[in-house]
């Protein structure tokens, strides 16, 4: 098993494609182009058994208010498994890297977790956020009611008030 770590730009385009045709396979076809947009521009972690993509994971840089504190978060993306190569750590193994990177790089980590991840990232460390989630939109703050209770949190420096408010910056598609 081989681990690639690199911004996209250095990412050879097969492995781009595999990374993409893996989000495909994971996320059995739920996974658009506005998801690939939110998954590349920042760091990648490709787990490769040979010239197989087995897992991948990638931190974004973003825009986060923490109770009306604005902090560096390492947003993470596209986290994924081969289907036939689930539940064996490989998720783990990227998870590492990718804490390993927003530690050294961002005041805080933050992910939208789907049900059947939400797990997993807490019982790495993620804490859920449960207070009211929002969106910085063009026109302003507007709220995101769906996203409550599906935000986690890597908290570094300090502890967070986790009762309190966060919100993200506006993109197209799902913005959390």
């Amino acid at each position: 098993m081989r681990l690639e770590v690199g911004p996209t730009s250095v990412i050879a385009p097969r492995g781009l494609e595999a990374v993409r045709a893996l989000m495909d396979a994971a996320f059995e076809g739920d996974f658009g182009d506005e998801d690939w947009q939110h998954t590349i521009g920042g760091t990648h972690v490709l787990l490769w058994d040979g010239d197989e993509l087995i897992a991948h994971a990638s931190v974004i840089p973003r825009r986060l208010v923490f109770s009306g504190r604005l902090l560096r978060c390492g947003y993470v993306e596209g986290v994924a498994v081969r289907p036939d190569r689930q539940r064996r750590g490989h998720g783990a193994r990227v998870m590492d890297e990718i804490e390993r990177l927003i530690r050294d790089t961002y005041e805080v980590g933050a992910l939208s977790a789907s049900d059947a991840g939400f797990e997993f990232y807490r019982v790495r460390g993620w804490q859920p956020w449960l207070g009211p989630t929002y969106v910085e939109t063009p026109t302003g703050l507007e709220r995101t009611e769906d996203d409550d209770g599906a935000v986690l949190v890597l908290p570094l420096l300090e502890p967070l008030d986790l009762t309190g408010t966060i919100a993200c910056d506006w993109r197209e598609g799902d913005v959390w």
